[in-house]
């Protein structure tokens, strides 16, 4: 069983997308960047924010691995969600998802995984 951190979108989680059922939904029938892991399986770990603009993943994320040491507990998977890909797009948000990634997997040494769900 893979498990995952997701980051999403500060500015879109629980408006334009409410609950991350998007996300849920994904895993469960293993559509979209889910898709690999679909005869492993999906653990959630943590689910946080990238902080709001502009942005504090990296912070963010070394909270979620503390909390994580504290409680006995990893991932082996960061996912970047598709609501951050979305805001790079077309919310002017100031993520450069690519340098994000570089950061992410030099910081934590796990893969990070650019999108969750195709919706």
């Amino acid at each position: 069983m893979a498990n995952i951190v997701i980051i999403s979108c500060d500015k879109i989680r629980d408006k334009s997308c409410v609950a991350c059922i998007k996300c849920f939904k994904a895993i469960k029938e293993g559509a979209g960047e889910y898709e690999r892991f679909k005869d492993e399986g999906i653990n959630v770990i943590a689910m946080t924010t990238c902080g709001d603009c502009p942005g504090l993943v990296m912070p963010k994320m070394a909270l979620v691995k503390d909390i994580c040491n504290q409680y006995g507990v990893d991932f082996d998977y960061i996912f970047i969600g598709t609501c951050i890909v979305k805001a790079t797009e077309t919310a002017k948000c100031p993520i450069d998802i690519p340098e994000l990634k570089k950061k992410l997997e030099n910081k934590f040494g796990k893969e990070v995984i650019i999108g969750t769900h195709p919706w």
